[in-house]
Protein backbone atom coordinates (compact mmCIF):
# COMPACT_ATOMS: atom_id res chain seq x y z
CA UNK A 1 0.00 0.00 0.00
CA UNK A 2 1.24 3.48 -0.88
CA UNK A 3 2.00 5.80 2.02
CA UNK A 4 -0.09 9.02 1.84
CA UNK A 5 2.05 12.14 1.90
CA UNK A 6 2.14 13.62 5.38
CA UNK A 7 2.74 17.22 4.32
CA UNK A 8 2.01 19.47 1.37
CA UNK A 9 4.91 21.02 -0.47
CA UNK A 10 4.51 24.31 -2.27
CA UNK A 11 5.53 23.25 -5.76
CA UNK A 12 6.86 25.47 -8.56
CA UNK A 13 4.41 25.84 -11.43
CA UNK A 14 6.65 24.22 -14.04
CA UNK A 15 7.87 21.20 -12.09
CA UNK A 16 6.96 18.58 -9.51
CA UNK A 17 10.43 18.51 -7.96
CA UNK A 18 10.41 19.83 -4.39
CA UNK A 19 13.52 21.49 -3.04
CA UNK A 20 14.83 22.37 0.41
CA UNK A 21 13.33 25.83 -0.04
CA UNK A 22 9.79 24.47 -0.33
CA UNK A 23 7.29 26.09 2.02
CA UNK A 24 5.16 23.54 3.87
CA UNK A 25 1.63 24.66 4.53
CA UNK A 26 -0.95 23.34 7.01
CA UNK A 27 -4.00 21.57 5.64
CA UNK A 28 -6.57 24.33 5.74
CA UNK A 29 -9.79 24.46 3.73
CA UNK A 30 -10.09 28.04 2.51
CA UNK A 31 -13.42 29.30 1.21
CA UNK A 32 -13.18 31.59 -1.81
CA UNK A 33 -16.80 32.52 -2.46
CA UNK A 34 -16.32 35.25 -5.09
CA UNK A 35 -13.73 33.18 -6.97
CA UNK A 36 -15.98 30.09 -6.94
CA UNK A 37 -19.01 32.09 -8.14
CA UNK A 38 -17.04 33.64 -10.99
CA UNK A 39 -15.55 30.26 -11.85
CA UNK A 40 -18.99 28.64 -12.10
CA UNK A 41 -20.19 31.40 -14.41
CA UNK A 42 -17.12 30.93 -16.59
CA UNK A 43 -17.68 27.16 -16.61
CA UNK A 44 -21.25 27.61 -17.84
CA UNK A 45 -20.31 30.00 -20.64
CA UNK A 46 -17.31 27.96 -21.81
CA UNK A 47 -19.18 24.64 -21.53
CA UNK A 48 -22.13 26.00 -23.51
CA UNK A 49 -19.86 27.21 -26.31
CA UNK A 50 -17.78 24.05 -26.15
CA UNK A 51 -20.83 21.79 -26.33
CA UNK A 52 -21.97 23.49 -29.53
CA UNK A 53 -18.53 23.21 -31.14
CA UNK A 54 -18.03 19.60 -30.01
CA UNK A 55 -21.45 18.28 -31.05
CA UNK A 56 -20.32 16.97 -34.45
CA UNK A 57 -16.91 15.63 -33.27
CA UNK A 58 -18.64 13.73 -30.45
CA UNK A 59 -21.12 12.20 -32.91
CA UNK A 60 -18.33 11.18 -35.32
CA UNK A 61 -16.19 9.61 -32.59
CA UNK A 62 -19.21 7.79 -31.15
CA UNK A 63 -19.92 6.24 -34.56
CA UNK A 64 -16.27 5.18 -34.95
CA UNK A 65 -16.33 3.54 -31.52
CA UNK A 66 -19.44 1.54 -32.37
CA UNK A 67 -17.95 0.47 -35.70
CA UNK A 68 -14.74 -0.76 -34.05
CA UNK A 69 -16.36 -2.30 -30.96
CA UNK A 70 -20.17 -2.54 -31.06
CA UNK A 71 -22.00 -1.33 -27.98
CA UNK A 72 -22.71 1.89 -26.13
CA UNK A 73 -20.07 4.46 -27.22
CA UNK A 74 -20.35 6.22 -23.87
CA UNK A 75 -18.95 5.03 -20.56
CA UNK A 76 -20.16 6.25 -17.18
CA UNK A 77 -18.07 5.63 -14.07
CA UNK A 78 -18.76 6.55 -10.45
CA UNK A 79 -16.17 8.85 -8.87
CA UNK A 80 -16.07 10.96 -5.72
CA UNK A 81 -16.92 14.66 -6.04
CA UNK A 82 -17.09 17.73 -3.84
CA UNK A 83 -18.27 17.02 -0.32
CA UNK A 84 -17.55 13.30 -0.75
CA UNK A 85 -20.66 12.91 -2.93
CA UNK A 86 -20.57 10.19 -5.62
CA UNK A 87 -20.76 11.61 -9.14
CA UNK A 88 -21.22 9.85 -12.47
CA UNK A 89 -18.46 10.90 -14.85
CA UNK A 90 -19.15 10.40 -18.55
CA UNK A 91 -16.53 9.57 -21.16
CA UNK A 92 -16.37 8.37 -24.72
CA UNK A 93 -15.49 4.69 -24.44
CA UNK A 94 -11.84 3.81 -25.14
CA UNK A 95 -11.92 0.20 -23.93
CA UNK A 96 -13.58 -2.89 -25.32
CA UNK A 97 -16.69 -4.29 -23.70
CA UNK A 98 -16.04 -6.22 -20.50
CA UNK A 99 -12.98 -4.13 -19.59
CA UNK A 100 -14.16 -4.01 -15.96
CA UNK A 101 -13.49 -7.75 -15.64
CA UNK A 102 -9.89 -7.09 -14.64
CA UNK A 103 -8.94 -10.62 -13.58
CA UNK A 104 -10.06 -12.02 -16.95
CA UNK A 105 -8.38 -9.44 -19.17
CA UNK A 106 -5.13 -8.59 -17.37
CA UNK A 107 -2.05 -10.57 -16.45
CA UNK A 108 -1.06 -10.80 -12.75
CA UNK A 109 1.70 -8.24 -13.43
CA UNK A 110 -0.77 -5.85 -15.07
CA UNK A 111 -3.17 -6.25 -12.15
CA UNK A 112 -0.42 -5.17 -9.74
CA UNK A 113 0.35 -2.17 -11.96
CA UNK A 114 -3.32 -1.17 -12.15
CA UNK A 115 -3.88 -1.44 -8.42
CA UNK A 116 -0.82 0.72 -7.76
CA UNK A 117 -1.55 3.68 -10.09
CA UNK A 118 -5.02 2.87 -11.52
CA UNK A 119 -3.66 2.80 -15.05
CA UNK A 120 -1.65 0.37 -17.17
CA UNK A 121 1.15 0.84 -19.65
CA UNK A 122 0.21 -0.84 -22.96
CA UNK A 123 -3.32 -1.65 -21.75
CA UNK A 124 -4.72 -4.66 -23.70
CA UNK A 125 -8.30 -3.57 -22.95
CA UNK A 126 -8.08 -0.56 -25.29
CA UNK A 127 -10.19 -0.62 -28.44
CA UNK A 128 -8.01 -1.71 -31.36
CA UNK A 129 -5.29 -3.37 -29.21
CA UNK A 130 -4.01 -6.51 -30.95
CA UNK A 131 -0.41 -7.02 -29.88
CA UNK A 132 2.13 -5.69 -27.32
CA UNK A 133 2.98 -2.09 -28.12
CA UNK A 134 -0.45 -1.23 -29.48
CA UNK A 135 -1.28 0.47 -26.20
CA UNK A 136 0.47 3.58 -27.53
CA UNK A 137 -0.99 3.64 -31.03
CA UNK A 138 -4.34 1.83 -31.23
CA UNK A 139 -7.65 3.67 -31.62
CA UNK A 140 -8.43 3.71 -27.91
CA UNK A 141 -4.91 4.93 -27.09
CA UNK A 142 -5.21 7.81 -29.58
CA UNK A 143 -8.46 8.94 -27.99
CA UNK A 144 -6.73 9.06 -24.62
CA UNK A 145 -3.54 10.74 -25.84
CA UNK A 146 -5.58 13.56 -27.38
CA UNK A 147 -7.98 13.64 -24.39
CA UNK A 148 -10.91 13.27 -26.79
CA UNK A 149 -12.38 10.61 -24.53
CA UNK A 150 -12.90 13.30 -21.87
CA UNK A 151 -14.92 15.78 -23.94
CA UNK A 152 -18.33 14.36 -22.94
CA UNK A 153 -17.66 15.77 -19.48
CA UNK A 154 -18.09 19.28 -20.92
CA UNK A 155 -21.80 19.01 -21.87
CA UNK A 156 -22.71 16.39 -19.25
CA UNK A 157 -20.74 16.98 -16.04
CA UNK A 158 -19.77 20.65 -16.32
CA UNK A 159 -22.81 22.15 -18.06
CA UNK A 160 -25.75 19.85 -17.28
CA UNK A 161 -24.89 18.36 -13.87
CA UNK A 162 -22.60 21.12 -12.57
CA UNK A 163 -20.61 18.59 -10.52
CA UNK A 164 -17.32 19.28 -12.30
CA UNK A 165 -15.34 22.33 -13.39
CA UNK A 166 -12.92 22.88 -16.26
CA UNK A 167 -10.02 23.11 -13.78
CA UNK A 168 -9.67 21.19 -10.53
CA UNK A 169 -8.28 17.99 -9.06
CA UNK A 170 -9.11 14.93 -11.14
CA UNK A 171 -12.14 12.93 -9.94
CA UNK A 172 -11.02 9.66 -8.35
CA UNK A 173 -12.53 6.45 -7.04
CA UNK A 174 -13.33 5.79 -3.38
CA UNK A 175 -10.63 3.14 -2.87
CA UNK A 176 -8.11 5.33 -4.69
CA UNK A 177 -8.97 8.17 -2.32
CA UNK A 178 -8.63 6.12 0.86
CA UNK A 179 -5.43 4.40 -0.25
CA UNK A 180 -3.48 7.53 -1.16
CA UNK A 181 -4.78 10.34 1.08
CA UNK A 182 -5.03 10.74 4.84
CA UNK A 183 -8.46 11.71 6.28
CA UNK A 184 -7.23 15.30 6.61
CA UNK A 185 -6.04 15.34 3.00
CA UNK A 186 -9.32 13.81 1.83
CA UNK A 187 -11.23 16.68 3.41
CA UNK A 188 -9.06 19.19 1.55
CA UNK A 189 -9.19 17.30 -1.76
CA UNK A 190 -12.99 17.05 -1.65
CA UNK A 191 -13.53 20.69 -0.65
CA UNK A 192 -13.68 21.73 -4.33
CA UNK A 193 -15.25 20.36 -7.50
CA UNK A 194 -13.10 17.96 -9.51
CA UNK A 195 -11.93 19.20 -12.90
CA UNK A 196 -11.69 18.19 -16.52
CA UNK A 197 -8.04 19.12 -16.21
CA UNK A 198 -5.81 20.25 -13.38
CA UNK A 199 -2.34 21.16 -12.19
CA UNK A 200 -1.17 17.53 -11.97
CA UNK A 201 -2.65 16.55 -15.31
CA UNK A 202 -1.39 19.60 -17.23
CA UNK A 203 2.12 19.88 -15.82
CA UNK A 204 3.20 16.37 -14.88
CA UNK A 205 0.75 13.54 -15.48
CA UNK A 206 2.88 10.37 -15.93
CA UNK A 207 5.87 12.06 -14.26
CA UNK A 208 4.00 12.46 -10.97
CA UNK A 209 2.54 9.30 -9.47
CA UNK A 210 0.90 8.15 -6.26
CA UNK A 211 3.80 5.91 -5.31
CA UNK A 212 6.25 8.78 -4.78
CA UNK A 213 3.60 11.18 -3.43
CA UNK A 214 4.07 13.81 -6.14
CA UNK A 215 0.58 13.48 -7.59
CA UNK A 216 -0.99 14.02 -4.16
CA UNK A 217 1.20 17.06 -3.52
CA UNK A 218 0.25 18.65 -6.84
CA UNK A 219 -3.49 18.10 -6.39
CA UNK A 220 -3.48 19.47 -2.85
CA UNK A 221 -1.18 22.34 -3.74
CA UNK A 222 -3.64 23.47 -6.41
CA UNK A 223 -6.53 23.55 -3.95
CA UNK A 224 -4.67 25.66 -1.41
CA UNK A 225 -3.42 28.06 -4.09
CA UNK A 226 -6.33 28.10 -6.54
CA UNK A 227 -7.04 31.42 -8.22
CA UNK A 228 -8.33 32.77 -11.51
CA UNK A 229 -4.78 33.32 -12.76
CA UNK A 230 -3.70 29.81 -11.78
CA UNK A 231 -6.74 28.32 -13.53
CA UNK A 232 -6.01 30.24 -16.74
CA UNK A 233 -2.40 29.02 -16.78
CA UNK A 234 -3.50 25.43 -16.26
CA UNK A 235 -6.21 25.72 -18.93
CA UNK A 236 -3.86 27.01 -21.62
CA UNK A 237 -1.11 24.58 -20.60
CA UNK A 238 -3.63 21.77 -21.14
CA UNK A 239 -4.65 23.09 -24.55
CA UNK A 240 -1.00 23.23 -25.61
CA UNK A 241 -0.32 19.72 -24.31
CA UNK A 242 -3.38 18.29 -26.11
CA UNK A 243 -2.46 19.96 -29.41
CA UNK A 244 1.14 18.74 -29.25
CA UNK A 245 0.03 15.17 -28.53
CA UNK A 246 -2.50 15.30 -31.34
CA UNK A 247 0.32 15.95 -33.79
CA UNK A 248 2.61 13.31 -32.36
CA UNK A 249 3.03 9.88 -33.88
Amino acid sequence: MNEPVSQLAELPLETTQASEKDVWQPFEVKRKTIYELFKRCADIVLALLGSIVLLIPIAVIAVLIVCKDPGNPFYVHTRIGKGHKPIRVMKLRTMCRGADRLEEMLTPEQLVEYRREYKIHDDPRLIGWKKPGDGNRCFGARLRQTSLDEIMQIPYNILLKGNMSFVGPRPIMEDELKKNYTPEQQKLLLSVKPGLTGYWQAYARNNAVYEDGKRQRMELYYIQNRSLGFDIKIFFKTVGAVLSKAGAR
